[in-house]
């Protein structure tokens, strides 16, 4: 009867161990996307939009003559084509135009880890589809889109901070990128 007693003791104690080795591990602030059971961190899509507000306004030169802004981002993702997408307004300035041309881009691109940054990153962006509205011709479509790619290429949708990857002794290192509607899962080894 105490040998059954002591198993029950022995057992409930180890539970309660590793219950509380998951809560101080989520007590940290490294558990708010970590599931300790299933080895994933998840970034949401709302931290990602936070982080990607941050970014934005992003204005660069395309030649001596045009300089385009991209503003107001909205993330988007796709758990089919395993792709985030982003929408933001775009604004193409020039000395040969009578007024601003203003417009909306949607790009998406493949993700990519970067382990010298610990960041996710936007991997060969593809603008999906252009408008600026009044304009007719391509030419300021397609320097929209190139300087798009130019300035989201390598963009970090989250960045983990190096406490999110150990716990105790063990440092992870990431694994599979998965998009899901609801955000971004990495699978931890």
């Amino acid at each position: 009867m105490r040998s059954f007693s002591s198993f029950h003791r022995s057992r409930r104690a180890a539970l309660q161990g590793l219950l509380g080795a998951s809560a101080l591990f989520a007590a940290s602030g490294a558990g708010a996307g970590f599931n300790f059971f299933t080895s994933e961190y998840t970034a949401s899509r709302e931290e990602l939009q936070a982080r990607i507000d941050k970014r934005f306004p992003l204005t660069q030169r395309h030649g001596a003559l045009f300089s385009v802004t991209l503003h107001d981002p909205r993330l988007g993702l796709d758990a089919q084509a395993n792709r985030a997408a982003i929408t933001t307004g775009v604004t193409i300035e020039s000395a040969l135009l009578a007024q601003p041309a203003v417009g909306t881009l949607t790009l998406s691109s493949a993700l990519r880890y970067d382990p010298s940054t610990l960041a996710l990153r936007l991997m060969e962006p593809t603008v999906e589809h252009i408008e600026l509205q009044g304009m007719t011709g391509q030419r300021l479509q397609r320097i929209g889109a190139v300087v798009a790619r130019e300035l989201l290429e390598g963009e970090a949708l989250h960045t983990f901070r190096p406490e999110e990857l150990t716990v105790g002794r063990k440092t992870y290192e990431i694994g599979d990128i998965t998009v899901r509607t609801d955000g971004i899962t990495v699978q931890l080894k």
